[in-house]
């Protein structure tokens, strides 16, 4: 070999090596959350215990429990599921009384999980993974995981799903009791959807369920009385099966965000096809509001609001206009298209996840139509908001969420930011977890019981390269300063989904 050919390919190795190396360098630079992988990719140990190890201060008027259900199974047999909406539902107890912390978690024994346990393997497709031979329930229904959602309610306490039956747990355990059909009103494939109402002051429970027939889609909106009895079903047309995750209540209104994320229900029986490819974004069909009169379920107005997408609502109430009619103040989160999308390939999450904003509209019921509009300065993927308990459907200034720091950077990337906002200022403070860890779970906040100015607020933190987790507590007034209680679980979980907090009885 000549000298100079040796140095040719001498110089073609080294310059190969160099953009290897340079590609190597990017795809790592596009991994905006090392170690996400393992926060998915273990069974959860199922267990209950006294909390020991507490960092920092957890306040003496801190008493009840926070729940909070989600997806924590991500595996079955030879199926890995792609999406975070796919795995079993995992429900979580953090009890606080005088005795200290205690932490409880189980799995729903679902009707899903209880018959894929017995297989040794996958049955059931789910929202975004498809597989030979699976099946839907009714051959029209996916088999829900019950991984949405957790409520006490009349005594009971129930964890939800999308588009199914909700399950009741026992409220000490956790253990799966079995569905709850609310006295046979509801049957496996109703649909019912996993964010339920609940209004503390009358203990009524309202929720809604989409019926997507391609020829006559409709909303169906349920009142439940307090005893549990069903007040009212009602049925409100829709332009198109509109997908629909959320509702919020003011005092006299039920309040939908209608994105235009258009399911086809004939491809999910027909083709096999997983949910998540069935459903379709259309913007040409714009968003609407609509309202409907909690006490009757009749429908009060419905207005166009542009072409944008809400997973979230965050409250609503009713205020008296400057002219003296009633005006409605409708709260949410607004994205710029819809971010299921963004929840797979497992684990690589939120690549390109959307920017989205709190968004509040002013409606004037009397006209019809828009009468104001406000946005918190947050202007990042953001979910799960949340406002104090005491202040659903009544006028408030603040809410908390989660939001994602390297939103507008493109590769994998998760939730890492607590977010506390004003709607008087339009200001939000953050706190933004440290390097390597992220947050989960609704970030719940609790009041004083004397004093509604103070509170705290709860979330999940999630440390995978040391395969740890852990209950963080902020003052709820100063998020930005950081934590001041950590409390340490002795078994990672995976980050969950909705929360809710359930004070302790007075003594």
């Amino acid at each position: 070999m000549s000298a100079p050919g040796a140095a040719r390919r001498g110089a073609a190795r080294r310059g190969a090596a160099r953009r290897g190396a340079a590609r190597r360098a990017e795809r790592e630079a596009e991994d905006l959350a090392p170690g996400l992988e393992r926060l998915f990719d273990r069974v959860p140990v199922e267990d209950s215990y006294r909390v020991e190890g507490i960092e920092g201060e957890v306040p003496g008027w801190v008493r009840g429990t926070y729940y909070v259900n989600g997806p924590a199974r991500f595996a079955r047999g030879d199926v890995a599921y792609r999406h975070w909406l796919d795995g079993d539902g995992m429900v979580c107890a953090l009890a606080f009384d005088d005795d200290g912390v205690r932490f409880t978690n189980r799995f729903v024994a679902s009707e899903k999980l209880v018959e894929e346990e017995a297989a040794g393997r996958a049955l059931y497709r789910t929202f975004g993974t498809a597989f030979a031979g699976d099946r839907l329930v009714r051959g029209v229904a996916l088999a829900s995981p019950v991984n949405v959602g957790v409520y006490p309610w009349a005594g009971r306490l129930l964890a939800f799903g999308e588009q199914g039956l909700p399950w009741e747990l026992d409220r000490e355990t956790l253990a799966t009791l079995g569905p709850f059909d609310f006295g046979r009103r509801l049957n496996p494939v109703s649909p019912f959807a996993a964010h339920a109402a609940i209004d503390k002051r009358s203990g009524e429970l309202l929720n809604f369920g989409i019926s997507f027939s391609a020829h006559r889609p409709h909303l169906n909106l349920y009142r439940f009385g307090a005893d549990g009895e069903l007040v009212y079903r009602r049925r409100l047309p829709l332009d198109a099966p509109r997908s629909v995750h959320d509702f919020t209540l003011s005092e006299r209104y039920a309040i939908f965000y209608l994105s235009p994320y258009v399911l086809d229900m004939g491809r999910l029986m027909e083709g096999g096809a997983t949910l998540l490819e069935c459903l379709d974004w259309r913007p040409e069909l714009g968003s609407v509001l609509l309202v409907a009169s909690r006490e009757t379920g009749d429908e009060v107005a419905r207005l166009p609001i542009g072409e944008k997408y809400s997973l979230h609502l965050a409250n609503a109430y009713e205020e008296d206009g400057a002219d003296g009619g009633e005006r409605l103040v409708v709260d949410v989160l607004e994205l710029e298209e819809p971010v299921y999308g963004d929840y797979r390939e497992m684990p690589d999450l939120f690549v390109d996840v959307e920017p989205g904003q709190p968004v509040r509209r002013v409606v004037d019921l009397a006209r019809g139509e828009l009468a104001g509009e406000r946005r918190i300065d947050y202007r990042r993927a953001c979910d799960f908001p949340a406002v104090a308990a005491e202040r659903v459907s009544r006028p408030y200034d603040e809410l908390w969420l989660l939001g994602i720091g390297a939103t507008g950077r493109r590769g994998r990337k998760f939730f890492d930011e607590l977010v506390h906002g004003r709607w008087s200022t339009g200001e939000a403070e953050t706190w933004r977890a440290p390097a390597g860890r992220y947050l989960g779970g609704e970030p719940v906040h609790v009041s004083h019981p004397d004093d509604p100015d103070r509170g705290v607020v709860l979330c999940q933190e999630l440390d995978p390269a040391e395969r740890r987790a852990a209950f963080l507590l902020f003052d709820a007034h100063a998020v930005a300063r950081g934590p001041r209680a950590r409390i340490p679980l002795r078994h990672p979980i995976p980050p969950l989904f909705h929360a809710c907090w359930e004070p302790a009885e007075a003594g």
